[in-house]
């Protein structure tokens, strides 16, 4: 398949060498055995061999190709953060969503177009908890004679992970493990008697600023990040220039990425880089210890909320903020973590003997994944896949951040999507629900970055929509919507599709905090999703 196909390709597909050049990938995604994360007998899924996976570097405007062959035990996506994917929802990845596992033994050949993407991605694998080790960069520097709008002297990558373990949960209905470790590029801190010295370090001069680009793959924890006695300088989020912020702290949760400006301005010395994991631990003890950085706590809130109400879009003549104004369709959703019964003749680990499997809802429907992808169904107009009937707003009007607890917690489990015209301007607003145990989510848009225009505490309100920042709100494609509180997000729904809108905490996900947007064709041919490709994985075959 690789060398007359990847021919045939640079043939036909020259046209697109004025915008951009070709760049062609191999991933070969294997179990691999791995001597870190605390465990010396442990067997992983890896992309050719490396945790994290292979880095990709491209430009705006490039076109990849990455050839996916799958030699694991089970079926695999990937998925390519942040990349809208214009009228190509084919290769974007989730499980299906928009194509089926690729099965054992067999290839995908994935085409990833980058249009106004600029910034730290990072691509990932989308089939059940997998992306716990499937993950690595996806870097888009500015186009071909174009400049950042910042001024940096060397850049580094850092990949946050934290690796949890899901299959008791998946059969209990309890909870996760924690994790069995948070990792920075694949090794443990200090902190772990495993390290054995080969924690994660860069020299740096001093004098020089250095960009460090920071994606936080995780699994289910959001973090606070700094650097000991070094401000950070916010540039970058989620692959959007972002108005300067001096901090020395950061708020990013999983699926956020972050691009930071580091200047290294203090006296020599050893400086920890500390994720919130890392702050009541004890640093070694030995002539050179590093100096430690203390980071809001874990129930700190209001530093949480606080660093998140500062981001702001550069909206530059080159990068302006485009925010819809004239909203055409507008959506509520109540975002739940409810609780089922336990099945019959079960013991279930959710609390009072209920099961938290399948028991996260938007707008009180827990999504069930079908067993074909939802877009090749509606490409080829096959009906029975899904329902068209996720509602506009909750079935039900309550206090939602109040006292629940004469409410009943069960949600649908059923396969619905939500259809939207093309060119509508959208308005989302995530609201937070006080069901079970309530807590932060980071509200994932597949196919579309988007303005987050207004977040807060409490109930939405009206009277909310006059504090909206119209003007230079962040541009993201994840959203951190606050404990008991709500986040409004604005898009024009210009990329047709079938595109996944998920919590990024992979437990939420897994057990149904999910729902799934078709935005229609439009009228003209470049306002229509393009045919699929020839080797789109089966959906006959087994994925397990």
């Amino acid at each position: 398949m690789g060398t007359f196909l990847r021919f045939a390709l640079t043939l036909s597909l020259l046209f697109c060498m004025a915008q951009g050049k070709l760049l062609f990938y191999d991933f070969v995604v294997k179990e691999t055995p791995i001597k870190m994360l605390c465990e010396t007998n442990r067997t992983i899924l890896t992309v050719n061999g490396l945790f994290p996976g292979s880095e990709i570097r491209a430009r705006k405007g490039d076109t990849i190709y990455v050839n996916v062959t799958n030699i694991g035990p089970y079926g695999i996506t990937i998925h390519w953060h942040g990349v809208r994917q214009i009228r190509y929802p084919w290769s974007d990845g989730p499980e299906f969503i928009t194509q089926c596992p690729i099965p054992s033994n067999s290839s995908f050949l994935q085409k990833i177009v980058l249009t106004k993407e600029e910034g730290t991605l990072w691509w990932h694998a989308h089939s059940d908890w997998s992306r716990a080790t499937i993950h690595s960069p996806l870097i888009i520097m500015p186009a071909y004679g174009k400049m950042y709008p910042y001024k940096f002297d060397q850049e580094h990558t850092i990949v946050i992970n934290t690796k949890a373990i899901i299959d008791e949960a998946l059969e209990t209905g309890g909870d996760t493990d924690l994790f069995v470790a948070y990792t920075i590029n694949g090794q443990p801190g200090d902190s772990y008697s495993c390290s054995n010295g080969l924690a994660y370090n860069k020299t740096v001069v001093c004098g020089k600023t250095y960009l460090f680009r920071i994606i936080h793959s995780g699994m289910n924890e959001e973090m606070f990040f700094g650097i000991a006695m070094h401000n950070l300088i916010v540039v970058g989020m989620d692959r959007a220039y972002q108005k300067p912020l001096n901090t020395n702290y950061l708020m990013i949760t999983p699926g956020q990425t972050m691009d930071v400006l580091v200047t290294a301005n203090q006296n020599p010395g050893r400086y920890y880089m500390v994720f919130s994991p890392f702050v009541n631990t004890n640093a070694p003890s030995n002539k050179n210890t590093p100096v430690l950085i203390e980071l809001p706590g874990f129930t700190n809130k209001s530093d949480a909320g606080n660093f998140t109400i500062q981001l702001r879009s550069l909206n530059s003549k080159e990068h302006p903020s485009k925010v819809p104004t004239k909203i055409t369709r507008n959506i509520t959703i109540a975002v739940s973590v409810n609780q089922q019964p336990c099945p019959a003749n079960k013991t279930c680990l959710g609390p009072g003997n209920t099961t938290m499997h399948s028991a996260r809802s938007l707008n009180n429907i827990s999504f069930s994944a079908p067993s074909v992808s939802i877009l090749q169904a509606y490409y080829n107009n096959i009906n029975g896949v899904y329902n068209r009937t996720f509602p506009d707003q909750p079935p039900t009007l309550f206090d939602f951040t109040g006292n629940v607890s004469a409410l009943g917690e069960a949600a649908n489990v059923t396969t619905e999507v939500l259809k939207i015209d093309y060119n509508d301007e959208v308005e989302i607003r995530f609201q937070g629900t006080n069901f079970g145990a309530a807590e932060n989510h980071p509200m994932h848009l597949h196919g579309y970055s988007f303005y987050v225009v207004g977040i807060g505490d409490g109930n939405f309100s009206e009277t909310d929509i006059s504090k909206y920042n119209t003007v230079n709100p962040p541009y993201v494609n994840t959203v951190r919507l606050p404990k008991n509180g709500w986040a409004a997000i604005r898009f024009k729904a210009n990329n047709p599709g079938v595109w996944f809108m998920h919590c990024h905490l992979e437990r939420h996900s897994s057990w149904g905090m999910d729902a799934v947007l078709i935005v229609r064709d439009g009228k003209k041919k470049p306002q229509k999703v393009r045919p699929p490709p020839k080797d789109m994985p089966p959906c006959s075959v087994s994925s397990s």
